[in-house]
């Protein structure tokens, strides 16, 4: 099911995947408020224009030197059930909702204003990003954006789990997420697929919702921690389905692990045109595949300066 909402945002006229494009930001500044999962606390976050080559900045907008830390994967450190970022005092927990919204709506350079640590959970998706967002319009900036063409295959993990990337069979960027869990669970076995554009992105991944098992969700409540957090808010799975809620899809844990999957790939720092699949990997495997991957983006575009200073050089 798609909230009505986001029919409006298709309506009003959407995007296809442009594989060759050139940056973007946004028109006017939006923002998003609400509580962290895992804090409790009050959080606003404020996404502001930005200048060409900017990329995503998140700033702490509540400490005395307003620190900033760049959206990317060598600002990521481990973290249990999310992706976090730090650059010194400008720590962010749980960054991955809001990153694949900006990534899927090809917004590339932005300045997101953050007063607390933990980014706001809503409804464990990122469908109220994706709707202040596509509300607030797109500029069209005058510089190609950077893109990284996956040639080969690269994979990271093992048998029991792992995160794959191939060549794409046309030009196109497309995620999978492959569900399978070895204990006894109330969550069947499911997979999704999408060949990403921002129109898909809307319609199909960007209302999935954080999930948990009722015995991860009374474990975590008797911790003390997401005390304030109602099986509304999120997906409480138990033997008979949802506690107290209802699917928006058939594979909805699948399809919010691909959004997971998109969210922190993105980290990379440029456009991925390949195809990338997840059996049963989490946030650290999709760092892992997000690093190895930035690393060939530098690469690459260290070997196209040589290549153009040694033409110049020649001539």
């Amino acid at each position: 099911m798609v909230p009505a909402r986001m029919l409006e945002l298709l309506e009003q006229g959407g995007r296809s995947v442009n594989p060759s494009r050139n940056e973007h930001t946004i028109a006017v500044s939006c923002e998003v408020s609400g509580r962290g999962y895992w804090s409790g606390k009050e959080v606003r976050v404020i996404v502001h224009p930005a200048a060409l080559g900017t990329g995503v900045r998140l700033i702490r907008s509540d400490l005395p030197a307003i620190p900033v830390c760049e959206a990317l994967v060598s600002r990521r450190y481990d973290a249990s059930l999310r992706t976090n970022l730090a650059n010194g005092e400008a720590k962010f927990q749980m960054v991955e909702h809001l990153m694949a919204a900006l990534y899927a709506l090809e917004i590339d350079n932005c300045i997101c204003e953050i007063d607390a640590e933990e980014l706001p959970s809503l409804d464990g998706s990122s469908f109220e990003f994706v709707e202040q967002l596509g509300s607030a319009g797109l500029i069209v900036q005058a510089a190609p954006r950077k893109q990284l063409v996956i040639r080969d295959r690269y994979r990271i993990g093992t048998m029991d789990g792992w995160v794959e990337a191939v060549p794409s069979h046309a030009g196109e960027s497309y995620f999978e997420y492959q569900l399978s869990f070895d204990d006894q669970t109330p969550i069947a076995p499911q997979a999704f697929g999408v060949e990403l554009s921002p129109d898909r992105f809307i319609r199909e991944v960007a209302s999935a919702r954080t999930f948990v098992t009722k015995a991860q969700a009374d474990q975590i409540r008797e911790s003390g921690l997401a005390s304030h957090v109602t099986n509304q808010d999120l997906l409480v799975i138990g033997p008979d389905g949802p506690v107290d809620n209802k699917y928006r899809f058939r594979n909805e844990c699948a399809r919010h692990k691909t959004l997971d999957l998109i969210g922190d790939l993105s980290l990379a720092g440029v456009d991925l045109i390949g195809r990338f699949t997840s059996f049963r990997g989490g946030h650290n495997l999709n760092g892992q595949m997000a690093s190895q991957l930035a690393e060939l983006a530098a690469q690459e575009e260290h070997d196209t300066q040589s290549a153009f200073l040694k033409q110049r050089k020649a001539a």
